[in-house]
């Protein structure tokens, strides 16, 4: 499902900055667009706010691993949100605002 909230070329730029793969894994498959910070919380509908990943990876960040136990499964979580934050924080460093406004 796409998400009418995120422009179809903003989409597209975002998977092109991303090499069309996983930010975390690299895995080519399945790639969906994830906000890092949640437009309900004040995250941009913007590229320094979306980041690449497949629907595993997607699963993860939302704790949601299928394949994992309870614990496992908030270990992951906060692994991918780490490593997503550090990804787009290093990308767009110095300048990095994941904000709207």
């Amino acid at each position: 499902m796409i998400s009418a909230s995120i422009p179809y070329p903003m989409r597209r730029e975002v998977y092109r900055r991303d090499g069309f793969r996983c930010a975390l894994c690299d895995s080519t498959k399945y790639l969906q667009i994830h906000h890092l910070y949640p437009k309900s919380l004040g995250g941009a509908n913007h590229p320094m706010n979306l980041i690449t990943l497949c629907m595993y990876c997607h699963a993860a960040i939302h704790g949601n691993a299928l394949d994992a136990t309870r614990n496992e499964q908030t270990e992951r979580k906060e692994w991918a949100w780490q490593a997503a934050h550090e990804y787009l924080a290093d990308y767009y460093a110095p300048d990095w605002y994941p904000w709207d406004g």
